[in-house]
């Protein structure tokens, strides 16, 4: 699917009740692991001996695991958990019937690709160490919110404060319209264009 060598592959199903073990999941999300996951295969291990490229000062192997659901949507909190019960940095593959979706963690948010045809999706798997390749592949699969250089925790900060002005300027647009007294108008009108000139200063 990813075009990875086969060095790489290691094509190993994961018992579900492994991450119940080693991740502390409330009931709740074991139910959610149960109902909507098919199952859960380690596809590729990327490390110095398996693709050739140096371990990085903080990351030494990337896991891929291909998560096989059993509808279109997961809960947003079983990749951080299961993330967590892994000592190795993960790039996950979604797939539901013919379609895919890669998510990654950077600086603890989660980016994720738009579905897209399994047959179709095409990740570039490079940098001088694994460090450089898990960054890269995080860019990627943000799809231009983090940029394409400079420091990743960096832009991953940028990035929450540009979602954060992309929930708050619709929410006070719509104040604004509600509100009826001419000097509170001006002054929402005024904090309404900070926020947009700060939005748009972030790019």
């Amino acid at each position: 699917m990813l075009g990875l060598p086969r060095s790489t592959e290691v094509n190993r199903r994961i018992a579900k009740d492994k991450f119940y073990s080693n991740a502390s999941l409330s009931v709740q999300l074991r139910d959610v692991i149960k109902d909507r996951i098919e199952s859960v295969f380690w596809r590729n291990k990327l490390s110095d001996s398996t693709i050739g490229i140096a371990k990085g000062e903080s990351i030494e192997e990337i896991q891929v695991f291909e998560i096989d659901l059993r509808q279109r949507e997961l809960d947003r909190r079983v990749l951080p958990a299961i993330a967590k019960a892994i000592p190795y940095k993960i790039l996950f593959i979604l797939v539901f019937e013919d379609e895919a979706q890669a998510w990654i963690e950077a600086a603890d948010v989660f980016y994720n690709t738009e579905w897209q045809p399994i047959e179709g999706m095409e990740l570039k798997f490079e940098g001088l160490n694994l460090d450089a390749v898990y960054e890269n592949l995080a860019r990627q699969i943000a799809g231009g919110r983090l940029g394409s250089d400079g420091n990743i925790e960096q832009a991953v900060d940028r990035d929450k404060h540009r979602r954060k002005l992309e929930r708050d300027i619709p929410a006070l647009e719509r104040k604004l319209l509600r509100e009826k007294q001419f000097n509170k108008q001006v002054e929402l009108n005024e904090q309404l264009k900070r926020l947009r000139k700060e939005l748009e200063g972030l790019g």
